[in-house]
């Protein structure tokens, strides 16, 4: 039946340029209904993914896989973790109802904390994310809720809603073409974008449910899944605290492409329970003897934020922000801001760009600054190092903003790019902060560079007497302290601490 329905659909598909506008119309409707005839066998239900088959799935999975490594820095280097995580993820996938796709597992060398999938099988985690876990089921939790929303095709529904939504608003435009069938030759265009949106709540009950499902069929105790989650709303916090921003954590978060609740987890739990399909496995001593000793935060050779500080140990450089900015270091560019929403953005520029585009200035005002027709260029001397800027003021659409950017010479290999903006009313107080983060840059010896290291998780053994104090005292952080060790480890101040337990802390 499932095979008579796609020919017919082709077949339908194969005609369309044939229909005129008016016929397409009246037919487009009982083709999506055909199309949406078919039962996830993971969820039971109707499931309407007619405009991206199985198939096509794991082209788009094997096709942006690749750029998705690209984007978020690149894979984690550890091949003991990279075992570790692999195998428990085929463990949990040979538990799903599509044991024999061929599921590839891959931690992403990021310390946000975060988690996802691309259709195909296709599963990410974070190093961040990892560094938050406090047991194996707790990482089998995020790792089966991604299982769930590949199993339960959750891209293939939403890509193949949005192409008939605009099938039919926009029928006379795009059907016009091809009959809009454009839009399904591009599914790789979207279907990363897609993988990385929201889900709906719907959605997200589905990988719940499933995810409850899988780990607890390998053994694993699903309440993990809650535990985790109340550490992701620790971690949500410290994000707002930071940023200055209560709502910052929504742009960065876990949670921002993962709308979840605490009582949709436990409905799922239930649910589980009732069905007779609950685990017991927590394995913590395991997992916290293999997480003893992780980078934590940025890794070396991505350069490190330290408090208001950006070192690049392997680059020997730093430079410093204004008090109040907040820095995320990102794999494409180091970005700072404040709660009013002024920025400063540093990046590097290809020495070939530079030299090819006729030097410096010409990069400034031509390559990189043509749209923004900046005023005022002028060459200055930062440390030694040559460099060249200009402004402009800028309109983006909803407020004027002043941006100057600057281009700096560290070596005829190595240049880098400042853009700092500022809303028209914060101009004047900023620009003596920002021209001190301008002469701030400069390099850094060899013993500096040395002296650079990045913060691990150490697991600790809590001894007779030690206090909640004594532990978030020594943790290598400047500030939240507290916050961090109690979203590590989900213990608060006032929570017993019990001699011989083992608990995370950053060194």
């Amino acid at each position: 039946m499932t095979e008579l329905k796609s020919g017919l659909i082709f077949s339908v598909m194969k005609n369309i340029r044939m229909l005129g506008v008016h016929r397409l119309i009246a037919v487009l409707p009982a083709l999506l209904l055909l199309a949406a005839c078919s039962a996830n066998p993971a969820t039971g239900k109707q499931s309407f993914t007619a405009f991206m088959s199985p198939e096509k799935e794991r082209q788009v999975g094997a096709e942006e896989h690749p750029k998705i490594l690209k984007q978020f820095g690149g894979a984690f280097s550890d091949q003991s973790w990279n075992a570790y995580v692999r195998d428990i993820g085929v463990e949990l996938a040979s538990h799903s109802e599509l044991p024999d796709l061929t599921w590839t597992f891959t931690i992403i060398n990021d310390t946000q904390v975060n988690a996802f999938a691309l259709p195909g099988g296709y599963v990410y985690v974070t190093r961040g994310l990892l560094a938050l876990a406090s047991d194996e089921a707790e990482m089998a939790g995020v790792l089966s809720h991604e299982i769930g929303h590949v199993t339960a095709r959750h891209t293939a529904q939403r890509y193949s809603s949005t192409v008939a939504t605009n099938l039919g608003l926009q029928v006379l435009g795009v059907l016009s073409n091809a009959a809009g069938v454009r839009g399904a030759e591009n599914i790789a265009a979207v279907g990363a974008e897609l993988a990385l949106k929201s889900y709906s709540r719907e959605q997200e009950l589905e990988a719940d449910m499933l995810g409850v499902r899988y780990m607890s069929r390998a053994g694993y105790d699903p309440q993990a899944m809650a535990s985790f989650f109340k550490k992701l709303r620790a971690h949500e916090r410290i994000e707002g605290l930071i940023a200055g921003d209560p709502n910052a954590a929504e742009k960065h978060n876990m949670l921002a492409t993962h709308p979840r609740t605490a009582d949709r987890i436990v409905q799922a739990i239930d649910l589980a329970d009732k069905n007779g399909a609950v685990g017991t496995r927590r394995e913590a001593k395991r997992y916290l003897a293999k997480l003893d000793g992780m980078v934590f935060g940025d890794d070396i050779d991505q350069g490190l934020v330290r408090g208001t500080a950006f070192i690049h140990p392997e680059l020997r450089f730093r430079f410093d922000v204004p008090e109040g900015f907040s820095i995320r270091n990102m794999p494409e560019l180091v970005l700072a801001t404040d709660k009013n929403g002024n920025s400063i953005k540093f990046a590097d520029a290809l020495a070939k760009d530079v030299h090819d585009g006729g030097g410096m200035e010409k990069y400034l005002t031509q390559k990189w600054s043509g749209e923004a027709n900046l005023e005022h260029v002028e060459w200055i001397d930062i440390n030694g190092m040559k460099a060249v800027t200009g402004s402009a003021r800028v309109w983006t659409g909803k407020r004027n903003v002043d941006v100057r950017r600057i281009v700096v010479e560290q070596d005829k290999d190595h240049y880098w790019r400042f853009q700092f903006v500022s809303g028209t009313g914060d101009a004047k107080r900023l620009n003596e902060p920002f021209r001190r983060t301008t002469y701030s840059f400069r390099t850094i010896s060899r013993a500096e560079a040395k002296a650079v290291q990045p913060w691990r998780v150490r697991v600790v053994t809590v001894g007779h007497g030690v206090t909640f104090d004594n532990l978030t005292r020594s943790m290598a952080m400047d500030t939240y302290k507290k916050e961090w060790f109690e979203a590590l480890n989900a213990i608060g101040p006032n929570d017993p601490l019990i001699p011989g337990m083992r608990v995370k802390v950053v060194k």
